[in-house]
């Protein structure tokens, strides 16, 4: 059955594409304000425990894609290849097929892992989203000006936080820089070409400096346990962009083919990283080949052949509850918007203060880096003080 389609000013929006948008929005933006919002003051406290709870929070956010994605707009999952190993911390690197790819992988993540250990590098742009934004400061996502000048000083802040406090990340990065399109291809083949390399139809040629620096960081933190190479692919209806979705061009099915690499079995140097991430992505661009000039399936089946570390049925019961609690929810704090001042009084409290401190400070993450630092500068100076007396 189709869904309803509206025209506005000559453009057609589903009422999925408006469901799935709004239930997202609201979700997020009232999240942050009566979920997150409450637990800020513990990073003065103990960032280390505001991490972990905040964390905890999104994560029960980021299943609504899933259930979404699933139970409403139909989309099938399909992973193939390697599984992943439930906790370890890793480097998930993924081709970047569209601009959606890295809420997409919460449907195989949800399945394979845990929500609440995945970070995302993302441009720095997307923080000033409210609700969006907002929460993705909160959950400590690396944002970057895609300028490695500007990056390599806040990566390596991050990842040393994230070492420091022992967090098991799994931390997702794309190569690429961007995603796929006429023009990003151009520019790969321009690359290609001046450097005397193949041209890719199905991917773009990575950029190895990020990559080899985040797993060379965290490696000498001793907080990377393997690197898990994904390669994503749509057999049909490939939403480029948020348009696309709010059209209701959601994908039919979403295919994950993984690969672990043990850290132990990763190149050490420089060179020979970067050498390696290249090699990946020469994979890449074959098994994309296959798969869209074959049978549009990476496995002879074109079914999931690795075992979750979670039932169906706890996925399916995950879904429904997220569905039916991130649906009620918004509805709740308009009502107690409505019916209490002091609602009213907290909400605009914190509208102010997420865009303020962002104007200030630069966003809740470095806030949270500030935090750390001074309670770890406080700590060197009671053990100094210690060997002293």
């Amino acid at each position: 059955m189709r869904s309803y389609v509206i025209k506005e000013a000559g453009a057609m929006v589903s009422w999925k594409g408006m469901y799935f948008a709004l239930t997202l929005f609201l979700g997020s933006f009232f999240g942050s304000i009566f979920m997150l919002g409450p637990f800020l003051p513990l990073m003065f406290i103990s960032p280390a425990w505001y991490r972990w709870i905040t964390d905890c929070i999104v994560a029960t956010w980021l299943t609504l894609p899933v259930a979404l994605l699933e139970m409403v707009c139909g989309a099938k999952v399909v992973v193939t290849g390697d599984g992943f190993v439930p906790g370890e911390k890793s480097v998930i690197i993924m081709n970047h097929r569209t601009r959606m790819d890295w809420m997409f992988l919460w449907n195989c993540l949800l399945r394979y892992s845990y929500l609440r250990l995945e970070k995302i590098c993302l441009k720095s742009s997307l923080k000033s989203i409210p609700g969006f934004g907002w929460a993705m400061q909160v959950a400590a996502f690396v944002f970057i000006q895609r300028k490695w000048e500007d990056d390599k000083s806040h990566f390596e802040k991050m990842l040393d936080y994230f070492c420091d406090i022992r967090e098991p990340l799994q931390l997702l990065i794309f190569p690429e820089g961007t995603d796929l399109t006429a023009n990003t291809k151009a520019r790969s083949h321009e690359f290609a070409e001046k450097n005397g390399l193949k041209k890719y139809e199905y991917v773009l040629h990575p950029r190895t400096t990020g990559f080899t620096f985040v797993v060379e960081r965290l490696r000498e933190g001793d907080n990377l346990d393997a690197i898990h190479d994904i390669t994503v692919a749509y057999p049909q209806n490939i939403p480029q962009t948020e348009k696309h979705l709010l059209k209701g061009n959601f994908p039919k099915e979403i295919h994950f083919h993984v690969q672990r690499y043990p850290i132990e079995t990763v190149p050490t140097s420089k060179e020979e990283l970067q050498l390696w991430c290249q090699k990946r992505w020469e994979e890449k661009e074959e098994r994309l080949r296959h798969f869209y000039e074959g049978g549009k399936r990476f496995s002879a089946t074109g079914q999931s052949i690795v075992p979750p570390c979670k039932s169906e049925l706890r996925v399916l019961a995950v879904k429904c509850a997220s569905l039916l609690y991130w649906t009620v929810f918004p509805l709740g704090m308009l009502v107690l918007l409505y019916l209490y001042s002091f609602a009213q009084w907290y909400f605009a409290a914190m509208v102010v203060f997420f865009v303020v401190q962002q104007k200030i400070f630069g966003g809740l993450e470095l806030i949270e880096l500030a935090c750390h630092r001074y309670f770890k500068k406080q700590q060197k100076f009671h053990d100094t003080k210690v060997k002293i007396n």
